[in-house]
């Protein structure tokens, strides 16, 4: 073609031309090989090409791809339901299908809203969250991320729903170490709530290990105790955002599991599908159920697509395959490995600041001077310049923002498909260093 007519992340780059996938590798059209070392966008969780996924796609597109959720049921939508219900801690037993993990989100901000609104309580509207957080880019769930370069265009449409610092520990705001620290990032929610008012609050949202917008960090052992238990004595309901973690990423089921709490609302995505079928689901509790079920028996939310039996067939046959083949049991031992490899790579490149994150998510954040934490400029460009490097050499790697204040600051995710063996370890980590190297000569020749 002399030109294209799609729209791409950037109008004017030349993107490779994707042929096919095989397992943790994909595959361009002129020949080059890629280790998919970010599952995509922390998406693809079983790796790319496998059969019986293949198999249970074409089964159900023999019977039927689409229904009108207002219309009808579907066999797969129900057992996938089930199957979710049976896995999520506590009572998070109903399913809300959607396409996409910003639309997850935004639906869970609804019922979370609808939840006060059917007890007869109509001043809860707001749903506050942290600084340095990505929920999402539809408009409801930009309002709860606390991402100001991808908030920038729209501020005037979005509501101030940010209103604490993230349990950032290498970029303590207080200044301490934690458990020391006394934990002040988590009671700063106190203060919040006073400020706004527990009456005008209806939900606090969080990642349980922030992504996009922070690399992968991760809050300290009780961080997530109290924050559970500050949202319950301002009666305000607790969202937490797993699109990124969920289904085994961080080496549990689920992520907020690792902390011991049980939220009210659970924001699904991402590996749900696995990349094979766009789908996400809000999962609320029965306690945000009942007064609903009571009342108007409607949830204020849905899609042309919600529920949609192609898509649930598809992330069945992902999660059956996730349990056949006991995946999320084998996360942690090749977390393991991954961070003692880099943490060795750390000791040898000095612009390497912090090694951070859970299971087979795990962020690496750049440093201009290691001693100092100073972060590179923005306008720097360091996390694309490494991603760039990476995917020229063969490794691709998912970018994420970083820095106390969500502008400067540099750092990228490495989130491999649960099934990495360990010669593709071992493989990542070669290709990695490559690239530290690369990087490396550049700064030393002034190329940053």
């Amino acid at each position: 073609m002399s030109r294209s007519f799609l729209i791409k992340p950037m109008l004017d780059e030349v993107y490779p031309v994707i042929d096919y996938g095989k397992g943790v590798y994909l595959y361009d059209k002129a020949g080059n090989k890629y280790l998919d070392a970010a599952s995509g966008a922390v998406t693809a969780n079983i790796g790319h090409g496998v059969a019986e996924i293949l198999d249970a796609m074409q089964e159900q597109a023999r019977k039927v791809s689409f229904v009108y959720r207002s219309q009808f049921t579907s066999e797969p939508a129900e057992k996938l339901a089930e199957k979710i219900a049976q896995w999520t801690p506590g009572d998070l037993n109903w399913c809300f299908f959607v396409n996409s993990g910003s639309e997850a989100t935004e639906t869970a901000m609804k019922m979370a809203i609808q939840y006060w609104q059917e007890k007869g309580i109509t001043t809860k509207t707001k749903v506050i969250s942290r600084w340095v957080s990505y929920h999402g880019i539809t408009m409801g769930a930009l309002a709860m991320s606390g991402h100001p370069a991808r908030r920038a265009r729209f501020v005037p449409l979005l509501e101030d729903f940010p209103a604490v610092h993230p349990p950032y520990c290498f970029r303590c705001p207080y200044h301490q170490t934690a458990p020391g620290c006394g934990y002040l990032c988590a009671y700063e929610l106190e203060t919040a709530i006073k400020r706004i008012g527990a009456e005008q609050i209806a939900a606090f949202i969080a990642e349980p290990v922030i992504g996009a917008a922070g690399g992968a960090i991760t809050p300290p052992k009780d961080y997530y105790k109290i924050i559970h238990s500050i949202c319950k004595e301002n009666n305000i309901l607790f969202i937490a955002d797993e699109v990124m973690t969920g289904f085994g990423r961080t080496g549990t089921m689920f992520a907020v599991e690792q902390w011991g709490i049980v939220p009210d609302l659970l924001a699904l995505g991402k590996g749900m599908g696995a990349g094979y079928a766009p789908i996400a689901a809000a999962v609320a509790s029965d306690k945000v159920i009942e007064p609903i079920l009571a009342g108007s028996k409607s949830v204020m939310s849905g899609h042309t697509l919600s529920a949609n039996p192609q898509a649930c067939a598809v992330s069945l046959a992902v999660l059956n395959y996730l349990e056949k083949h006991e995946l999320v049991d084998k996360v942690e031992s090749k977390s393991l490995f991954l961070q003692e490899q880099l943490a060795a790579l750390k000791t040898h490149f000095p612009f390497i600041g912090d090694i951070r994150g859970k299971g087979l998510l795990l962020g690496i954040e750049f440093v201009k001077d290691p001693v100092s934490k100073e972060p590179f400029s923005r306008k720097e460009l360091v996390t694309q310049k490494i991603v760039q490097i990476a995917k020229d050499r063969g490794l691709l790697v998912y970018p994420a923002s970083a820095g106390i204040d969500g502008i400067n600051g540099d750092s990228i995710i490495l989130s491999p498909p649960l099934t990495i063996r360990q010669e593709e370890m071992e493989k990542l980590i070669s290709l990695l260093t490559e690239v530290f190297q690369d990087f490396s000569i550049q700064l030393q020749n002034g190329g940053v």
